[in-house]
């Protein structure tokens, strides 16, 4: 039996970028934890609406709605439409006015005096005035919109008239600012605003300047633009970054409906970019069309995970539009309200505008000494399945030593995204993979030896089924352990605002669920024969040809369909959205596990990856056949993996990702526990038949 050896200067190196990575990690916990603060809003006009169907004043209703723990109002733009339907101002096509002149049923003197002077057209809009406030709010949003051109001004009687040159149907949707009357409201009320204008059709600099000279004089929370651009964009975006910096105001970001990274708006990055990440907040609201379907209780539980896991800090809540069971819809709303804001407050959050990150970047040197240590863990692996490198450590450290500086060198002079994005790929899938190998080559090389508490145990041939049990678990969690440093390295190589905002994120989770096993693979086939245990050290290459040479059953080919379709639903549910849908029972599961956990630990590591190791791991102790701890491996592999995995989606803060692989080894082993005394009951019961 040959003997793989470990280059102890390839294992210092990568202990090195460990520290380095640690305490990255530290940093990025501080960072995490200062960012606390949530948001909670709600739009104006939904509790408007709320308070018009229950027949209540708007102000009692706003009072409630503030007690209940909104800290923000959302304020759109206001259109003809709602002004008109709200009686604030009148819109009245110019068609219509001639039509009931022409028909006798226009009695005002004034206005069929000003028809009979020519001064109504056809293809005009009329708008004349019902709140004074509203009334000027839309005179100086039309000429902003539509300039000197198109917009004119007469009277009628002393009636002050808009006349404006457009389609009926058109400018009764065209958005015409924030309204001033809401915004009052609101802060009269006590609350914040979150700020929702549109750009403008060719925006120009007065546009601009009318937005924020719009909103000056009011507490605005956070400004999140509506519709598909950021004000200003294409051209003027640097006069509203300026302006937002002039204010110190935080831009609001629209998470996607798949809750992977925005919904797109022109000039979305250039801003966060030009105004500073350390002044963007992410914005969640649940879809309209997916809220009516959920239970409340299971919205409120969604906030809480949201805004755990997601780096949420802006929850635009809209109201249920059915009441439950004895309570009114708007007693219905304040319990949903005041039962998300109870739930954030025991997960720690506290309330008042969106808490956003500092703007942090790791020391360059720590970086790079991540960088080194996973080239280091690159070397180390090939080192572990080529024989003929495994004796050569010069060679290894020579190759280190080229691809370490072509790799550090981009870094140092501030570039290197994408060997940060090749570092944490090769981590998720070098360091489960090394975790694994580590392990079978503790099982082959000292013959079912393992080392505990710094003493050797020689293991015997017919272990009692409590120390099959034992030994697996503590196996598997010295070997999550040792996976775990691949989460540090992946964690330490890509750690920064722009990966907690995801304005950058991980690309290729799919490849690192896959990759380790074929890692292992390699690395197994150079280590055992699979095909015939007779014969020792046969290559890897060579025993996939023989295994392809066999003739293969109906009934292996079936065994295979069945676990290829298990591979292929594996790795489709992977990753930051799912190529499946997730079943009834399995979010049943879910809600379970978030309730019994800190962080709910992943299905394919409790459910699959760790029995399988656990198992494996029995199955070498009880020198099951080589094919057998082959299969097992590879699944255990997959548990490994997911660990690591779990830390590629940067946006969940690190100790909920570290949280959620420790409580995914618990379960994972008692499940694995269960199948080996299983398995044991059966064997056993076999034996006394025979």
């Amino acid at each position: 039996m040959k003997k793989f050896f470990y280059n102890r200067t390839l294992l210092i190196v990568v202990g090195i970028g460990l520290f380095a990575a640690l305490i990255i990690a530290g940093q990025r916990y501080v960072v995490e934890s200062n960012n606390m603060q949530v948001d909670m809003a709600a739009d104006f006009r939904d509790i408007a609406e709320l308070a018009a169907i229950e027949g209540l004043e708007l102000d009692d209703v706003l009072k409630q709605v503030k007690d209940a723990g909104i800290t923000s109002l959302a304020v759109y733009d206001s259109t003809l439409e709602r002004l008109n339907r709200a009686g604030k101002v009148f819109a009245i096509d110019g068609s219509e006015i001639l039509s009931n002149y022409q028909s006798g049923t226009l009695s005002n003197d004034l206005w069929r005096q000003t028809i009979e002077f020519d001064y109504i057209k056809p293809n005009r809009v009329y708008i004349i005035g019902g709140e004074l406030e509203s009334y000027y709010d839309t005179k100086e949003a039309l000429f902003q919109r539509l300039g000197n051109e198109r917009v004119r001004v007469f009277a009628v009687g002393g009636i002050e008239v808009i006349e404006v040159k457009g389609y009926y149907g058109e400018l009764m949707k065209m958005p015409l600012g924030l309204p001033r009357d809401e915004m009052d409201k609101a802060r009269a009320a006590g609350f914040m605003i979150l700020a929702r204008p549109m750009n403008f059709h060719k925006c120009t600099s007065e546009n601009i300047q009318f937005v924020f000279d719009r909103i000056k004089n009011y507490p605005i929370s956070e400004i999140v633009f509506d519709g598909p651009e950021v004000l200003g964009a294409s051209n003027f975006l640097d006069m509203t970054a300026q302006l937002f910096t002039q204010r110190n105001l935080t831009f609001g970001v629209i998470e996607h409906f798949t809750q992977l990274q925005f919904y797109p708006q022109t000039g979305m990055y250039y801003l966060a970019q030009r105004i500073g990440e350390d002044h963007v907040a992410r914005l969640y609201a649940i879809p309209k069309d997916e809220q009516p379907k959920l239970a409340m209780s299971a919205a409120v539980n969604r906030w809480s995970t949201t805004d755990r896991e997601r780096n949420i800090r802006i929850n635009l809540l809209r109201p249920y539009g059915k009441a439950l069971p004895e309570l009114t819809l708007l007693e219905t709303n304040l319990k949903y309200f005041r039962d998300v804001h109870d739930v954030l407050e025991r997960d720690g959050f506290t309330f008042g505008k969106a808490g956003t990150f500092e703007n942090y970047y790791p020391n360059v040197i720590l970086r790079v000494l991540v960088i080194v240590g996973v080239v280091a863990a690159g070397v180390l692996y090939l080192s572990l399945i080529s024989r003929r490198l495994n004796r050569k450590p010069k060679l290894q450290l020579q190759i280190f030593a080229v691809l370490a500086l072509a790799a550090a060198i981009p870094v140092l002079i501030g570039a290197g995204g994408k060997i940060r994005l090749l570092a944490a790929f090769m981590s998720a899938s070098l360091f489960p993979a090394l975790a694994i190998i580590w392990q079978l080559d503790l099982l082959r090389v000292i013959q079912y030896r393992i080392k505990i508490r710094n003493r050797v145990t020689r293991l015997k041939e017919n272990l009692s089924t409590f120390q099959l049990v034992w030994t697996s678990a503590f196996a598997l969690l010295v070997t999550g352990v040792l996976s775990m440093t691949g989460a540090a390295y992946l964690s330490g190589a890509l750690s920064d605002v722009s990966y907690f905002l995801e304005f950058e994120i991980f690309r290729g989770i799919k490849l690192t669920f896959v990759l380790p096993p074929i890692l292992v693979a390699v690395a197994f086939l150079q280590r055992f024969n699979v095909v015939d245990e007779v014969r020792k050290n046969v290559p890897a290459v060579t025993q996939i040809k023989e295994l392809l040479d066999r003739p293969v059953t109906v009934k292996t080919f079936l065994v295979l369909l069945i676990v290829l379709g298990g591979l292929v639903v594996l790795v489709l549910r992977s990753g930051h959205t799912s190529g499946m849908p997730v079943s009834g029972v399995e979010i049943k599961i879910r809600a379970m596990l978030e309730q019994l956990f800190y962080a709910r630990p992943r299905s394919k590591e409790i459910f699959f990856g760790h029995p399988a190791f656990m198992l494996a791991f029995a199955a070498f102790l009880k020198k099951f056949p080589k094919m057998i701890c082959f299969v097992l491996v590879l699944a255990a592999t997959i548990g490994q993996g997911s660990m690591v995995e779990t830390f590629a989606h940067m946006r969940t803060p690190i100790l909920m990702s570290f949280m959620r692989g420790l409580d995914g080894l618990i379960p994972g082993a008692l499940i694995g526990a269960v199948l080996i005394i299983f398995l044991q009951v059966v064997f056993f019961a076999r034996q006394r038949k025979e």
